[in-house]
């Protein structure tokens, strides 16, 4: 099977400041995968790359068969209907209500869809994750575990074939950070392929994912699933 996310000889500088240094990986459908790395190991800047928020000073993203590193601004939705993004912070907006969150993010990505379509669809996304009963809470009414259940529904509710994932458990409690975990894993058991930022030992460790470490924007390390020790990542990070 092909990969769904492909880097081949992927640089990204900043000025004279090298952000990703020459790094290849390729990610399969329904694999969930953990990316570490100490603060300013390129993390961030890598996930960027795969939704087309930057470009690569050198070398190919491939994202689901599209040239990443090529494509046309013109073309950036269309990648972008593709990548669902998960963030830290969730990125509610605050006078739309749990329902209305996850609907405005289908309309944007298909205009041709009715208001009727959207809020069906956004409520099915919403049970889907567990909050089916919540759909017209607002962000303030919800914890903090809720409202990311509400940013993961809102992230898939366009079926995309990736999604990413930006620390998403790094306001939460261990507990609650178990519950997000679950629900990636789950996505990713329908063939998404999920990769995952996070500086989170304890998941890391006990789940036995395939994770990739970067360290000054290289790609240092690749361990497969079920290979995983207490990496000496861990301590710096």
């Amino acid at each position: 099977m092909p990969p769904i996310v492909e880097f081949k000889g992927v640089t990204r500088a900043y000025g004279s400041r090298v952000a990703l240094d020459d790094v290849h990986l390729a990610l399969a459908p329904g694999e969930l995968t953990f990316l570490v790395g100490p603060s300013g190991a390129g993390k961030t800047t890598l996930l960027k790359l795969i939704n087309r928020e930057i470009r690569p000073s050198k070398g190919e993203v491939w994202v689901d068969g599209i040239a990443a590193h090529a494509l046309k601004a013109s073309r950036v939705a269309e990648l972008r209907r593709r990548v669902g993004v998960v963030f830290q912070d969730y990125k509610l907006l605050p006078r739309l209500t749990a329902m209305e969150n996850v609907a405005f993010a289908l309309k944007v990505g298909d205009l041709r869809i009715s208001d009727h379509e959207a809020s069906d669809r956004a409520l099915d996304a919403l049970e889907a994750v567990g909050l089916g009963d919540r759909g017209d809470s607002f962000p303030h009414q919800l914890s903090g575990g809720q409202q990311q259940r509400v940013a993961i529904a809102r992230a898939m509710v366009l079926q995309p074939p990736v999604l990413i994932a930006d620390e998403p458990t790094g306001n939460l409690d261990l507990e609650t950070a178990w519950q997000i975990t679950d629900l990636l894993e789950d996505i990713a058991a329908f063939g998404i392929a999920v990769l995952v930022a996070t500086h989170n030992v304890q998941i890391v460790t006990r789940l036995q994912r395939r994770v990739l470490t970067l360290v000054q924007g290289r790609l240092v390390r690749d361990q497969p699933a079920g290979a995983i020790g207490r990496m000496a990542w861990l301590a710096s990070s």
